[in-house]
């Protein structure tokens, strides 16, 4: 199967060269590979440059966007921009961030979920964190059938129903029940153990601690949904300050009116799905 990659890199000389070694060992390889150099200061360009100079698959682009580091919004602006510089002659897609190391038979096994099952419209592993004694360890704190937003791929017509990746906090939750709406499947395969070199979030800007409630109001998910998945949000992380961040980002982006993301019956067709999910768990 033919397929992109397309990876988003702000400052990542410290990840990126593992990284891209990471899809050079893969034993189905990419047709493409875009590395967009989202307005970097350190030496995240001059190590694309080496791999382009060896390697023909990679491509660079450099762009120009804000020094803070939200999540999002910044990401999938850069990752939109490397979209632009693909055709549409693949089969899935997949956005990738700088810091992840894949085992080599990540995408070989990608396009055999794919092509096993037209109706997988999302596919992808899960990611293990290295804890302070060396070991690599489950951090998975969504449900199982959620794929990380750090190396998710879509096949063609998925991406296409969904109309793309929309750059706000939120994108990789919402993109899973748009293809849910849209008919497709979500599929992790527990055997892709993906290393995430940089724990998540440490980088984020401090104004982004009120963006997921924000982002739970544009998805239409209602103030009881918002309640109750911002309560398990908090006792997942331990931390119920994430609770009150999540809520204060509810109620102003409610007061500000912001707009949906969602159209109505994509609004409703999420909050009947949470609903069940919820009643499900719960019965």
């Amino acid at each position: 199967m033919n397929y992109y990659i397309i990876i988003p890199a702000h400052n990542e000389e410290v990840f990126l060269a593992d990284a891209l070694n990471s899809i050079l060992r893969q034993t189905l390889l990419p047709k493409k590979v875009i590395i967009v150099n989202d307005n970097s200061t350190d030496g995240t360009e001059t190590i694309i440059d080496q791999f382009i100079a060896n390697h023909s698959i990679f491509n660079k682009l450099n762009t120009q966007s804000s020094t803070e580091h939200m999540p999002g919004s910044k990401v999938i602006n850069a990752f939109k921009k490397g979209l632009e510089q693909v055709d549409d002659n693949y089969e899935f897609i997949v956005k990738f961030d700088a810091d992840i190391i894949l085992p080599e038979n990540y995408f070989e096994k990608i396009a055999y979920i794919f092509r096993g099952n037209p109706r997988v419209g999302i596919a992808g592993g899960f990611v293990y964190e290295e804890d302070s004694n060396n070991e690599w360890k489950l951090n998975h704190p969504m449900n199982k059938d959620h794929v990380r937003g750090a190396f998710k791929a879509y096949t063609k017509n998925c991406f296409s129903a969904i109309g793309g990746l929309k750059n706000a906090m939120g994108w990789d939750t919402l993109d899973e029940l748009l293809a849910r709406y849209h008919g497709f499947h979500i599929f992790t395969d527990d055997s892709l153990k993906v290393k995430h070199l940089r724990p998540t979030g440490k980088a984020y800007n401090a104004k982004a601690k009120l963006l997921q409630g924000e982002a739970m109001y544009t998805m239409g998910y209602g103030y009881w949904i918002t309640f109750i998945a911002s309560l398990k949000m908090a006792w997942k992380l331990k931390k119920y300050t994430a609770f009150f961040d999540n809520m204060e980002g509810f109620y102003n982006a409610r007061s500000a009116n912001k707009p949906f993301l969602v159209t109505k019956d994509e609004a409703k067709f999420i909050r009947k799905y949470r609903w069940n999910n919820i009643k499900r768990k719960v019965f």
